[in-house]
């Protein structure tokens, strides 16, 4: 047999998708889409919101004509003024109402939104191989399908209507102003410009600001998973203040650029508002002139005050909605960038189904690397003939995972034929293929569920009887019985109310359950103790037999 060698792979730096510059355009078009997947939904909000518009336009224009039929001197026309302030009593109540069934209407689509984002999200979280998550912390993962998707949602289901809506008041009033007074529309010919380029160089300043308080929230929530995950470790050796200073460490930097991104977007609002105030003080200057020089009436500068106000709000509240959409935008490239990760690569056209398999195996002068021109694997021959027993033994970083990451297809090699009873698995779908193994981990891995559900997982219409033999066999059913609810027990969170032993002996009678001809043990026996393990060793045997079995172990005599 050809000798071989295995080094040591390394793990690979990923440049992260979303710090490439995107077209924000693009990305508001991609969350569009979500929207007008609801288009009966949309619709309705919209003319909800825009008829809630035109009453809260017609209020300043009835308010106008009260005034002027309070002012007139000695003729109060006590009729038209109680008519007036009904209308406008009517406008106020009509507004209130659509209002409130518009925001019920939008937070159903933000809601549905959401929903379906998960889902895609989640859905091609497990369309991506396993190179993904190798490089990937689970932490960052989280992140996106849950913080960065919800500040998508939030941000944008409304704040997307109330920009478009915001236009017809801003059309409505200014028509209304021209129509009162053409000369005290000046003003804004010279403040309407200046608030539209600070907001539109204020979003420039932002943008990368929201994109770096994303990825730093990423960061930290990783470094919060990762260190849960072994906080026994850390107690043990006694680091919890070394760690608690390198968590402050990270949420410093977290808070310090979340206090930047909001800082720089919080200065639009202010400076816009400045502006508009310094426009209505100059208007109502101006008004009192031409009312001194009787061009207006008081009822007319009071309609065009409040008019003023119409138009300048959207524009004042379109800054501060712009901070919140250039985080919304932050947040859906982190989730984009994950929906448009590459999915494993389909199988072949002509790919065949694998079934009744024997189980010889064999590799002929397989060639791997993890990273291109670094080569791991030279040249491997390997055959195990049907229902052999291979071990792979070596010490940890020495690539004795790799040749079963190969092997189930996790990754694919460089060069050289990996064959299953003749059939090259390049050319069978992976499906069948990883279906005719079954497996047993050093890490376990138990789902939310009764015991009876995490042993029979992974073979359909498994009976009662067959899941207690196969917890027999590996000497687990007294246990289990031991148990107030048996093998109706909910194990929750990765089985933490019971022990790694014990959740070790469940995934070996799980594995015994499968009718597969292959099977893989890696480490199966590392967490249980000398006595249980010489147990689950003679249950081994057992389980192997008949099957093409490859197990991978630090020495000899495991």
């Amino acid at each position: 047999m050809r000798r071989f060698q295995i080094r040591r792979w390394e793990v690979l730096s990923l440049t992260e998708h979303e710090n490439k510059r995107a077209d924000s355009g693009k990305i508001l078009k991609r969350i569009l889409s979500y929207m007008l997947r609801r288009k009966g939904m949309m619709f309705l909000a919209v003319v909800m919101t825009f008829a809630a518009n035109v009453f809260v336009l017609m209020i300043p224009h009835y308010s106008g004509k009260a005034i002027d039929a309070i002012s007139e001197a000695g003729n109060v026309d006590f009729q038209a003024v109680t008519t007036l302030c009904l209308y406008m009593f009517g406008c106020v109540m009509g507004n209130s109402l659509l209002s409130y069934l518009s925001q019920i209407v939008l937070m159903r689509i933000s809601s549905g939104i959401t929903e379906e984002m998960r889902k895609e999200v989640f859905e091609h979280l497990l369309e991506l191989p396993v190179s993904f998550f190798d490089n990937h912390q689970a932490g960052d993962l989280i992140s996106r399908i849950s913080y960065d998707i919800d500040t998508i949602n939030t941000s944008l289901s409304s704040d997307l209507i109330t920009v478009a809506t915001s236009v017809v008041t801003v059309i409505g009033s200014a028509v209304m102003m021209i129509r009162i007074n053409l000369t005290m529309c000046i003003v804004f010919v010279f403040t309407t410009p200046l608030i539209i380029y600070i907001t539109r160089h204020r979003a420039r300043v932002v943008r990368p600001l929201f994109s770096k308080r994303s990825r730093k929230l990423g960061e930290l929530n990783g470094f919060v998973e990762e260190m849960l995950s072994g906080h026994k470790t850390i107690k043990a050796y006694g680091q919890e203040e070394t760690i608690i200073s390198r968590f402050d460490a990270r949420n410093k930097e977290a808070v310090d650029t979340y206090y930047e991104a909001d800082y720089q977007g919080s200065l639009v609002g202010p400076t816009v508002t400045f502006i508009n105030n310094l426009s209505l003080a100059i208007i109502s200057g101006l008004g009192g002139i031409l009312y001194l020089a009787q061009q207006i009436s008081a009822g007319n500068i009071s309609a065009f005050i409040l008019y003023s106000k119409r138009f300048s709000g959207p524009i004042s509240g379109l800054a501060e909605i712009m901070a919140e959409m250039q985080s919304a935008i932050s947040a859906a490239r982190r989730v984009f960038a994950l929906i448009d990760e590459p999915a494993e690569i389909k199988d072949a056209e002509d790919a065949a189904v694998l079934d009744q398999v024997k189980g010889n195996v064999k590799f002929d002068n397989v060639h791997f690397s993890y990273v291109p021109g670094k080569e791991i694997i030279h040249g491997l021959d390997l055959e195990a003939a049907s229902g052999k027993m291979i071990a792979i033994v070596g010490p940890t970083g020495a690539g004795k995972t790799t040749i079963i990451n190969m092997l189930m297809r996790f990754y694919d090699p460089d060069s050289g034929v990996i064959s299953i009873d003749g059939h090259d698995i390049l050319h069978v779908t992976r499906d069948s293929l990883r279906k005719q193994f079954s497996m047993v981990l050093q890490d376990t891995w138990l789902f939310e569920g009764t015991i009876y559900e995490n042993v029979a997982y992974g073979r359909d219409n498994v009976t009662e009887e067959e899941v207690i033999e196969a917890c027999k066999a590996v000497e687990i059913h007294d246990f289990i019985m031991s148990l107030r609810d048996g093998y109706q027990t909910v194990l929750t969170d990765d089985g933490v109310n019971i022990s790694k032993g014990q959740k070790q002996l469940l995934t070996i009678a799980r594995a015994m359950l499968s009718e597969s001809k292959m099977l893989i043990l890696d480490e199966a026996t590392s967490n249980v103790d000398s006595n249980t393990e010489q147990k689950i060793q003679r249950a081994m045997m057992e389980l192997c037999r008949g099957r093409t079995t490859f197990i991978i172990a630090h020495r000899l005599s495991t």
